[in-house]
Parts: C-alpha cells; sequence; structure tokens
C-alpha cells in the first residue's frame, strides 16, 4: 500500500544522531521522528490561517488548503516536523494516517518500522507503565510532545 506519497526531497521524518558510551566504547544511535502531535502544539497557535488543529484522539492536523506558506510553524516546532514543500510552496507535515486510525489500523510508519519499534498507543496506558518523555537524543520540550520511549527488555 503506498500512502502519503510526498514530493522528492520533502520527508515527514527526521532521523537524528548521536553517540552514547556503551561499555566504555562510544557506538552511533539514531532517533527517527515526525509530528509528535503536542498536547501543546505550537504550529498551531503561531499559524495566522488558523490551518492545523488539534483533534480528540490528539492527532494534530493540518489543512493543506489553509496553508499560505509562511513557515511561521517551522520556526514554532522545537522538532522540526513541519516541512517546506519547495514544490508547492506550502508546509506539510505527517498526518498521523488519521484515515488508518479511524479505520482501526495502524499508520504506515508503524507498518512499515523495519525494526518494530513504532508503535501508537494510549499515552496515559503508557504513562502507567513506566514509559519516560525523553531519553538520550531527545528532549521534551514545553509543547508536551505525545512521543513517549518504553526501555527494550532484555
Amino acid at each position: 500500500m503506498v500512502k502519503n506519497q510526498v514530493d522528492v526531497g520533502v520527508s515527514w521524518r527526521t532521523l537524528d544522531s548521536f553517540e552514547v558510551e556503551i561499555n566504555g566504547r562510544m557506538v552511533e544511535r539514531y532517533l527517527s521522528h515526525s509530528c509528535m502531535h503536542c498536547a501543546e502544539p505550537q504550529c498551531a497557535s503561531v499559524c495566522p490561517t488558523k490551518a492545523y488543529t488539534k483533534r480528540e484522539d490528539g492527532l494534530v492536523i493540518q489543512d493543506h488548503d489553509k496553508c499560505v506558506g509562511c513557515g511561521y510553524c517551522i520556526y514554532a516546532c522545537p522538532y522540526q516536523a513541519p516541512k517546506m514543500n519547495p514544490y508547492t510552496k506550502k508546509v506539510e507535515k505527517c498526518t498521523g494516517c488519521y484515515d488508518l486510525i479511524d479505520a482501526g489500523e495502524q499508520p504506515m510508519c508503524v507498518r512499515g518500522c523495519p525494526v518494530q519499534v513504532l508503535k501508537i498507543e494510549d499515552i496515559d496506558k503508557l504513562d502507567a507503565e513506566g514509559a519516560v518523555k525523553e531519553a538520550i537524543g531527545f528532549q521534551a520540550f514545553a509543547t508536551n510532545p505525545s512521543m513517549r520511549f518504553v526501555k527494550m527488555k532484555q
């Protein structure tokens, strides 16, 4: 299934790399992320056309037709989730595959994750089970991102 076919040069995911020390040696680690669907989305608060809405389930959705390409949301987002499309001159971001979520299915990033570490779960359940908001390579800002980290099982 092909979904969210974005233009060449546009990616809705960001890959950060960093080094950590494990057993006395430096090891490179990676963190792939997209829109954090924040509880307090700064992209929505700065958008002059009100192109962003937050759904009851927490997804932050952008109405592409309302976007005028000012880029305020790009600069406001601490996670660099909104991206300027150089062809349309409008901003785009992860949709959370809300249509799949509405149909009871998993989003494409979860389906396509080669190491199966991405999941969409109830955030309150994750918090109750000990998931954390920050990890090496990721800082939770005041936007209150909906991303959680679960310790790997040994």
